[in-house]
């Protein structure tokens, strides 16, 4: 019974009077997010023309933003604030059908094969020269240059197929793997770009640089670089480059909800350089979210 009651309102969409279809809309909208799979079917599937089309669209991201929005505010309340399934939110703006489980069995898998080369003897850098092995050399990560403003770039779905990322996506994954196996590896908000920082454990960054110790971080690393360890004097000279002063927060790490709003600034560009406004719209009321929750807290 439900089934037809969606499928008559979903005969209507293409009706051209607007008054109908704000109705219409409503009405679909009602049944939330199980709906979408339908609406993305009928989209593959039907002959209409493009308003038909248009509307669909319309549909499923009201639809999707909607719960996105929701599942959003309760990631950012959280005390965790887990940046797997932050992503994995943001993976679902553009894929809402796909399933999270692929990512994470995914990332399990590669989890593994670090784990397997890890042991309790091993510096900081050797556990990074590990990571990096496994991730650039043996699973074949690298930094998509070539392409670099592609939305692809952001989602961790694609990221995972095409083994290309972003500097920001593949320090997500990064970090992701990295905390799954207790190694204090944070992110760093540059302007123009996103490193990673590995925490100090025991005290060593005191004997090398009265600044860096000051932050507690022993050195940096560069996942768009295959994970090329840098230090601050490196971030020094980046930020001279870009006449930027050297801010406290350029070097320290930051927290997950700031990664995941700049994932979102990141997707914002990607589809304005792509004349995608119907996403900027949506990515945009994301945004809001994040700055809703800082104005009521």
């Amino acid at each position: 019974m439900i089934t037809n009651q969606i499928d008559a309102l979903i005969s209507l969409i293409e009706d051209p009077d607007e008054i109908i279809f704000s109705q219409v809309k409503s009405e679909i909208k009602n049944y939330g997010a199980d709906v979408i799979p339908k609406l993305e079917k009928e989209r593959e599937t039907s002959s209409f023309g493009p308003l038909y089309i248009d509307r669909i669209d319309q549909l499923i991201q009201s639809i999707q933003l909607e719960s996105i929005s929701e599942k959003m505010k309760e990631w950012h309340a959280s005390e965790e604030k887990d940046l797997l399934e932050g992503a994995l939110l943001i993976n679902q703006f553009q894929y809402p059908s796909y399933n999270p489980d692929l990512i994470r069995k995914e990332i399990t898998r590669i989890r593994q094969d670090v784990w397997l080369e890890l042991n309790d003897n091993l510096t900081g850098f050797e556990k990074v020269r590990i990571m990096n092995h496994i991730l650039f050399n043996v699973h074949g990560f690298s930094g998509n240059k070539s392409n670099y403003t592609s939305p692809n770039n952001s989602f961790l779905g694609d990221v995972l197929s095409s083994k290309k990322g972003s500097p920001l996506s593949l320090a997500i994954l990064y970090q992701v793997l990295a905390n799954s196996l207790d190694i204090p590896i944070y992110g760093v908000n540059l302007p123009n770009h996103f490193i990673l920082c590995y925490m100090d454990e025991h005290g060593i960054a005191s004997m090398l640089d009265e600044t860096v110790a000051e932050n507690g971080i022993l050195f940096y690393i560069n996942p768009f670089s295959d994970g090329t360890v840098i230090h601050k004097n490196e971030i020094d000279e980046f930020l001279f480059h870009l006449n930027l002063p050297e801010k406290v927060k350029f070097y320290k790490p930051c927290d997950n909800s700031d990664i995941i709003n700049r994932l979102i600034n990141n997707l914002i560009f990607g589809f304005q350089e792509k004349g995608d406004e119907l996403k900027v719209e949506g990515l945009r009321e994301l945004q809001n979210v994040f700055a809703r929750i800082k104005t009521n807290s």
